[in-house]
């Protein structure tokens, strides 16, 4: 178990560090991560939950005339970031949720909404939600303005072994910088792509995950400026060539044993994980609206490029949208292939974890498991299993959220109507632009 961290313990880290700055981390809507960052002299303010923001710039917070929001920092996410400022003194990082003025917790915070859903399964007796994220993200050349190019710095494949080139070095050094705050790196290395990469870390309980992955992404695209490369989680940053992905392994435990495991069970899967694999595949078309949540996203869910397409399951197959990889007990897992890495954590978990514990309460199982190509299965026979595509579009996926009341309450009243709003803005601002594809193909009608 994880040493409790107390305020003592930062003030003592702040001075042997010589910390000098304090930076209170949180996330918007969109799953962007902010900050506030404060000098030292602020600690005590930090530590008593003193420090105020202005919440009505923030995406998906609040209007003009309720803008006062208070950052209450999660003491167990302190870390001192490897980089310096100008002086050589150090940056301290606290994640925090985000509180009214009157000290209950901000209803459209996504960290409050996954502890509030994380609460709700306790209820029903399981103690921890564990999740695995498998972030994806291609590594791309800057220009000589330091803006990003979509020039590779390699031409690799998957696990191609590559010491010396630009993205080994510096996918060795993100490892080595999330190492020395206290991330267990189980594995690196190259994927499919030209210039894409993979880093995967421990499996720890929803909320923890949420956290790392935020600095995981902070810490990646740091680490890639300081190689001259630009870091992107875009779901499909180079046509013809695959997307970026954010699987998500997912498993529940109750009295310290996985309770998606049993030995009697085809697969191992006790009839828990088959109830809950069953809500997630129920709000699928939903769901992907928060794990896919970007225009660009559907570029990357269509055959060819081993993204799913299809709402089914499978244990090998690789094709499905649900896998179930070979696993001892306390690994038995569901990983989801869907999500890409612009999903918000928070809201991505808390909908995951929502349709689970429906299915659980609802008792039915599955569909059977696929066994074959699903790509290769003719249209005929996948209606024939029942098997339904996932949405095309975000539009598509926006209005089977819009549908879904039960995710929509996964996120809550407030979260629900931002997250709407912000991506039928996005829908809307994407069916007005005119791209070069259009242009080279209709400028001579």
């Amino acid at each position: 178990m994880a040493k409790t961290i107390t305020a003592d313990d930062i003030r003592q880290s702040v001075a042997d560090n010589d910390v000098r700055f304090l930076r209170l981390a949180f996330t918007d809507i969109n799953g962007t991560s902010k900050a506030v960052e404060v000098p030292n002299s602020q600690l005590e303010k930090v530590l008593s939950n003193d420090i105020r923001f202005d919440g009505s710039s923030i995406d998906g917070f609040v209007r003009l005339e309720e803008s006062d929001m208070v950052l209450y920092p999660d003491f167990s996410t302190w870390a001192v970031l490897p980089w310096t400022d100008s002086q050589g003194g150090k940056i301290g990082r606290l994640i925090c949720s985000v509180h009214t003025t009157d000290g209950k917790p901000f209803d459209g915070d996504p960290r409050n909404n996954l502890k509030r859903v994380v609460e709700q399964m306790k209820t029903m007796g399981f103690s921890a939600f564990d999740i695995g994220f498998e972030a994806e993200f291609h590594l791309l050349k800057l220009d000589e303005n330091d803006n990003w190019t979509t020039q590779v710095p390699d031409h690799a494949s998957y696990f191609d072994m590559t010491s010396n080139d630009e993205s080994a070095s510096c996918r060795r050094e993100i490892v080595e910088t999330l190492e020395s705050i206290g991330f267990e790196v189980e594995a690196a290395h190259h994927e499919v792509g030209d210039g894409q990469q993979e880093i995967d870390f421990k499996f720890d309980d929803a909320l923890t995950t949420a956290d790392r992955v935020q600095t995981f992404k902070m810490v990646v695209r740091e680490v890639a400026r300081k190689h001259n490369l630009f870091a992107t989680f875009m779901a499909k940053p180079l046509q013809g060539q695959a997307g970026n992905g954010m699987h998500t392994n997912m498993s529940l435990f109750k009295d310290g044993k996985n309770v998606f495991y049993d030995k009697n069970n085809e697969y191992h899967l006790s009839n828990t994980a088959l109830y809950f694999l069953n809500g997630i595949l129920t709000h699928a078309r939903a769901i992907t609206a928060i794990g896919n949540p970007t225009v660009n996203s559907y570029k990357r869910l269509i055959p060819g490029f081993e993204a799913p397409v299809y709402i089914s399951w499978a244990s090998k197959n690789r094709s499905p949208m649900i896998r179930i990889p070979s696993a001892e007990e306390i690994n038995t897992r569901l990983e989801m292939r869907s999500a890409d890495p612009t999903a918000n954590p928070y809201l991505l978990l808390a909908a995951c974890l929502t349709a689970g514990l429906d299915g659980i309460k609802r008792a039915e199982m599955p569909m059977d498991p696929i066994t074959s190509n699903l790509f290769e299965m003719s249209e005929e026979k996948r209606e024939e299993l029942g098997i339904k595509p996932l949405p095309a579009t975000l539009h598509s996926a926006l209005k089977a959220f819009k549908a879904d009341k039960l995710i929509q309450d996964a996120l809550g009243k407030h979260l629900s109507s931002s997250f709407i709003s912000s991506k039928e803005l996005e829908w809307s601002q994407y069916t007005q632009t005119v791209s070069d594809w259009e242009r080279n193909k209709y400028m001579g009608y």
